[in-house]
């Protein structure tokens, strides 16, 4: 198996107030035309918003629609400030800051926020990673 991730889909409660969030708080370009997925092109990678029953149907497992799922998607920044600046975007956006950014044992600069449907997010500045013009995060 190929060392990558082609694409990531988010379970979500409600999909137009998910779409709302990355795309009008988020300022994100929905790649598709379809009413029942919303599929928004990464570098090198694709981010998915699905209803959360119709995906737990399509893995074959129980819905779960609450409770930590243990998975948190990373967002580096290619400054420290820049960090406290999307944290107040989520925010603004009408996600949560779950644990304002501080000061990280290994260097850098992380916080984290959720998403509206508790989706975590972490926030962070890596000092030893480089995140390229087109936002590919590589580490050094």
């Amino acid at each position: 198996m190929e060392q990558r991730i082609s694409l990531i889909t988010l379970g979500v409660a409600d999909l137009a107030r998910a779409r709302r969030f990355y795309e009008e708080g988020l300022g994100w370009q929905r790649g598709n035309t379809h009413d029942e997925v919303a599929f928004y092109q990464l570098p090198g990678m694709i981010l998915a918003l699905w209803d959360r029953a119709a995906l737990a149907e399509d893995a074959g497992v129980e819905h779960q629609p609450t409770g930590f799922a243990g998975i948190a998607i990373a967002y580096n920044t290619r400054s420290r400030e820049e960090v406290d600046t999307m944290l107040e975007q989520f925010a603004a956006a009408g996600g949560r800051v779950t644990r304002p950014a501080v000061a990280a044992e290994w260097g850098g600069y992380s916080g984290y926020a959720a998403d509206p449907d508790g989706h975590l997010w972490e926030v962070a500045w890596n000092p030893g990673w480089i995140v390229t013009d087109d936002g590919r995060t590589t580490l050094e």
